[in-house]
């Protein structure tokens, strides 16, 4: 490879089509869809309901497969791996941030930003150092004993982002990750993101459908009825020029 070819993308997806059910009952979700993402990018997919954006994220995710099509992950082929390989490969290269938090209620916030570590059977006194630091990265130094029921809004969104970055994963997925926020906690989230993104070089997929939360990513893919119908830079970032320091909510 020459010196100066441009890198391979980090994400490929190549004629990817997704197929519920049989028949006259098939419901196509996707209708063929070919997306790069490269290493460092912040990507908002939106779209309608329907519109196949979710489905687009599940497969990226790892959690289900394409009806036809490849999927690349750093230049792997993600389609042909077994259950066990896709699992895998989740918990080494991927993250992921929910609506709904997703937090184990009666579990401190250290406990549950240390849960994908526990999984993979990583030894208690790097848990809790990896998990602590998480926690430092999103601005809940010293919340590490509270459980989800005296934390904020706000604040439990950052436990589970804490999560999803503790073990450093090269993709954050973040599915509608202010849905349950008011404004103000909305926007300190979504800077928190942009500064993981900038900072530490996450790769940060974002599905919404929100318009002023989808301004945060640098590039925005639109879906409309299964297909991709735009792919654009983003040409006003928000939130790039404010301060690096994250906010307690």
């Amino acid at each position: 490879m020459s010196a100066h070819a441009p890198a391979r993308p980090l994400i490929q997806l190549r004629g990817v089509t997704k197929r519920y059910g049989q028949g006259q009952a098939a419901l196509m979700a996707l209708k063929g869809i070919d997306l790069d993402v490269r290493a460092g990018e912040f990507v908002a997919i939106m779209g309608p309901s329907g519109s196949g954006k979710s489905t687009a994220m599940n497969i990226l995710g790892c959690l289900d497969n394409p009806s036809e099509g490849q999927y690349l992950f750093q230049g792997a082929h993600v389609e042909a791996l077994t259950r066990d390989q896709r699992a895998r490969l989740r918990r080494r290269y991927l993250g992921f941030v929910f609506q709904g938090f997703n937090l184990l209620a009666r579990t401190s916030a250290q406990e549950n930003v240390e849960l994908p570590l526990l999984y993979r059977g990583t030894n208690a006194s790097i848990r809790h150092a990896a998990a602590a630091r998480a926690l430092q990265a999103v601005g809940l130094g010293g919340w590490e004993h509270h459980t989800p029921g005296e934390l904020s809004g706000g604040q439990q969104q950052r436990v589970a982002i804490a999560r999803a970055i503790v073990t450093d994963p090269a993709v954050v997925l973040a599915d509608e990750p202010t849905g349950n926020l008011d404004t103000k906690r909305s926007q300190e989230i979504m800077q928190l993101l942009v500064e993981l993104n900038r900072a530490h070089g996450i790769t940060v997929l974002m599905v919404t459908h929100e318009a002023d939360m989808a301004a945060y990513a640098e590039r925005l893919v639109h879906f409309i009825d299964g297909r991709i119908d735009g792919d654009a830079p983003n040409p006003h970032r928000a939130g790039v020029a404010a301060s690096a320091a994250p906010m307690v909510v």
